[in-house]
C-alpha cells in the first residue's frame, strides 16, 4: 500500500496556494501552520527584500513562505537526502534563482552562509528549527545549536528565531544575542533573539 504524500500550502504572498510536499515524518517534522502564521504576522513587512536563512530546512516551507511574502534571497540548509529531494521539488514551484541550497551538515555549512552574507555586506533572518533532541543520535543537538548561534557574526544577523520543544529552557542570552520574545503553541515554542 502506498503511503499518502504529506503536503501543506503556502499561506500568503506571490505563491499563495502552491502545494509543498513534505518529507516523511520519520525524516523531519513540519512547522505547524499556526506557528508559521504567528511568525510571519510578527515580521510582516520586515521580511520584504530581506535575506532569510532556514537552518535544518526539511521541506523548506518556512523559507518558501518568506520568499512568497517578498524576501529576496533564501538560503536553505539540510542534510537528509530524502528531505533534500523534496526541498528541490518545492523550490522548483517558486523561483529557484532566489534560492540556494547548502546540502550537508548545517553546523559546518553555516560558516559558508555567513561568509556569503559578510562578503555582500548584508544581514539575514536566521530561522533555526533543529530536530527534536528525543530523536536517536540527536541528544546533543540543542547544545550544538546554541554554539552555532553564539558563533554567528553580529553584522550578518537581523534576527534569530528558534523553533523548539516547549519544555526546553532556552538561555536569555546566547553570545551577543538577547532573547526578546517567546511564544508558545502547545508543544512548540518560538523564541526570538536580537543583538544586545
Amino acid at each position: 500500500m502506498r503511503t499518502k504524500q504529506l503536503s501543506k500550502k503556502i499561506v500568503a504572498g506571490k505563491y499563495k496556494g502552491k502545494t509543498l510536499k513534505l518529507p516523511s515524518k520519520t525524516t523531519t517534522r513540519s512547522s505547524k501552520t499556526i506557528v508559521l502564521e504567528s511568525f510571519f504576522n510578527t515580521l510582516q513587512f520586515e521580511i520584504i527584500d530581506a535575506n532569510f536563512v532556514e537552518v535544518f530546512s526539511g521541506s523548506g516551507s518556512i523559507g518558501l513562505e518568506a520568499l512568497s511574502r517578498g524576501a529576496k534571497k533564501i538560503y536553505f540548509m539540510e542534510r537528509d537526502a530524502n528531505a533534500l529531494k523534496t526541498l528541490k521539488e518545492n523550490i522548483a514551484q517558486t523561483d529557484p534563482r532566489q534560492c540556494e541550497i547548502f546540502a550537508g551538515d548545517s553546523f559546518k555549512n553555516i560558516k559558508e552562509v555567513v561568509a556569503r552574507l559578510k562578503k555582500a555586506k548584508e544581514d539575514a533572518y536566521f530561522y533555526i528549527d533543529p530536530p527534536f533532541s528525543i530523536r536517536e543520535g540527536m541528544e546533543d543537538i540543542y547544545d550544538k545549536t546554541m554554539q552555532l548561534i553564539e558563533n554567528l557574526e553580529q553584522k550578518t544577523v537581523k534576527m534569530i528565531i528558534i523553533e523548539h520543544m516547549t519544555g526546553l529552557e532556552i538561555p536569555k542570552k546566547i553570545g551577543n544575542f538577547l532573547q526578546t520574545k517567546s511564544k508558545k503553541f502547545g508543544k512548540t515554542t518560538l523564541t526570538y533573539f536580537n543583538m544586545e
